[in-house]
């Protein structure tokens, strides 16, 4: 095993301007960690809008520089003091600080604590575990919000906003799988054909869905929604949601506000889920893990990827920062 290894590492210069670059490192300079800890060759990571953010320095993600993004790994562990993992065992990282306040899986190598481990699932290979990544793990913890407040296929219209994304893509063909009558929303057109062919039995464009007048209620049209966008997005779907449906709310490319009234909660007891992928407790995590690598896999994780280089992060960044992006970016490493 090499001495160096490489990576993709943000800092900031004398006039505090964030910089990238992609350099080697020492693999002595790989964080320290409380034992039990495990190193991990990295085999594969993604790009998530977790890591663009990370990439550009934003201060609600990144509070220490230099810093190494990365919220996605498949590897095989090098050496570990946990019993549990063997050296040469394919495993998963993903959330916890990974990528954020800890050195992420933009690198040939990382230091994590034991217990970040998920092993590789039967059913799942290690491409096909990147291509799902933090975006299928959130889609799929959002479709078991959905059925724990009991929005099942025969409920009604499930909406998907945000529909091209990487998670958002994922959810439509969960829910697809599992028999739900899906509704995707997006503001592209050129990706509609391939939202009928992850599932979607209905496409709406964006512009159309969002209903920016100021009544408190509109007609209830949906039983629940995976919403990735937040902000008037978010707004509309509070205001169409019908009696006893939810919304699993996970994402805020739309915007982090949000102005509604106390009457969709009210009178039509709906349920605002939020969604948060990095601290799932470790039961919760492996059981879906294991539901995507059997009985939720996604058909189509191939008709998602776009396999990037290391040296393409910085353009496929831009891209997903300017809401050009869709589908899964994976980076072999």
């Amino acid at each position: 095993m090499a001495d160096t290894y490489r990576c993709f590492w943000v800092e900031k210069d004398a006039a505090g301007d964030v910089q990238q670059s992609i350099i080697d490192r020492s693999v002595a300079d790989l964080p320290s960690v409380e034992s039990p800890s495990v190193r991990v060759a990295v085999r594969w990571t993604s790009l998530n809008y977790k890591d663009a953010l990370a990439a550009t320095g934003h201060p609600g993600i990144v509070r220490h520089f230099p810093h190494v993004p990365g919220i996605d790994v498949i590897g095989e562990v090098i050496d570990s003091d946990d019993p549990q993992f063997a050296t040469g065992q394919t495993v998963i990282v993903t959330g916890h600080e990974l990528g954020t306040s800890h050195h992420g899986g933009w690198a040939q190598q990382i230091h994590v604590p034991a217990s970040w481990i998920v092993p590789l699932p039967q059913g799942l290979t290690p491409r096909e575990a990147i291509i799902l990544g933090t975006a299928g793990f959130t889609a799929a913890q959002c479709v078991q919000s959905l059925q724990h407040h009991g929005v099942e296929p025969d409920s009604g219209k499930v909406v998907v906003t945000g529909a091209s994304g990487g998670v958002a893509s994922i959810a439509i063909q969960i829910l697809s799988r599992l028999g739900y009558d899906v509704v995707a929303v997006s503001g592209k057109p050129d990706q509609h054909s391939r939202l009928k062919r992850w599932g979607a039995a209905e496409v709406i464009d964006r512009n159309d869905f969002i209903d920016d007048s100021k009544r408190p209620l509109l007609s209830a049209r949906y039983a629940g929604a995976i919403d990735t966008v937040g902000g008037t997005t978010l707004e509309t779907l509070l205001r169409t949601t019908a009696y006893r449906g939810c919304i699993a709310a996970c994402g805020l490319a739309g915007g982090h506000e949000l102005q509604t009234t106390v009457y969709p909660f009210l009178l039509r007891g709906i349920t605002l889920a939020g969604i948060d992928s990095a601290m799932c407790p470790m039961p919760q995590r492996l059981e879906i893990w294991n539901r995507l690598a059997s009985d939720w896999k996604p058909a189509g994780l191939e008709d998602l990827a776009n396999e990037i280089s290391l040296d393409d992060l910085p353009a496929a960044v831009d891209s997903m920062l300017a809401g050009k992006h869709s589908g899964r970016s994976i980076v072999p490493m």
